[in-house]
């Protein structure tokens, strides 16, 4: 292993990891919205936007995300549609993470006791009142730890934003592979720089369910 060509290469490695992290928290702020849009749609149980919702959540999560992407990016175009790479990346990724969030947070909603809302309706409050302060709060509590997993599982994903020309961590580690054969090198620092990018998620999202779970329970 030349330590000389992985400190050469550091810098492009650095500026391939800011794309990916800028575009894969867009994408995970698109996922957080959509999926409590589509939470929020399935609590208000309005016939036709739920069975739409299914209907999304069934697809995204049943298709890859490579698939999603070179549909959004080669096929669209077609009809008309154009969109730059990164609004692709980002909304490709919001798509897919949406319909994994509106799962786990449904499932954190069948969690929480049906007295729970009974209760909050009883002393006045409206059901979007009672949604919004006593309800999904406990929800997002429950959820934690799945959306901890989704969020690593979604900036994984970033992997795959190469196949739209994006200068990701992949792009750059396979670009570099193909022009000087420094495959081990290359490969190294992909899996550090995938490391900077997932621990801190890691263990903050650990961090963060101990201490919603101690608020929750007043210890």
């Amino acid at each position: 292993m030349d330590i000389e060509v992985i400190r050469s290469y550091i810098p492009l490695y650095r500026d391939a990891l800011l794309l990916t992290l800028r575009i894969g928290w867009q994408g995970v702020l698109w996922a957080f919205v959509i999926g409590l849009v589509c939470t929020l749609i399935r609590q208000l149980r309005i016939p036709v936007l739920r069975q739409l919702v299914t209907v999304y959540v069934e697809l995204f999560r049943n298709t890859p995300l490579l698939v999603q992407l070179f549909f959004m990016y080669f096929a669209l175009p077609k009809i008309g549609i154009r969109i730059s790479a990164e609004v692709c990346g980002s909304l490709g990724l919001g798509l897919l993470g949406g319909a994994y969030m509106a799962e786990t947070f449904r499932s954190g909603l069948d969690n929480i006791a049906p007295i729970q809302e009974e209760s909050a309706l009883s002393l006045g409050m409206s059901y979007l009142q009672a949604f919004r302060y006593v309800i999904l709060p406990q929800a997002v509590t429950a959820s934690m730890p799945g959306i901890v997993a989704n969020v690593i599982f979604l900036l994984k994903e970033t992997s795959v934003f190469s196949v739209i020309s994006l200068m990701d961590l992949m792009f750059t580690a396979k670009d570099l592979i193909g022009m000087y054969a420094k495959t081990i090198e290359c490969l190294t620092l992909l899996v550090v720089f995938y490391l900077i990018m997932l621990l801190p998620v890691s263990l903050l999202g650990s961090l963060l369910e101990r201490r919603m779970r101690r608020a929750e329970f007043g210890n």
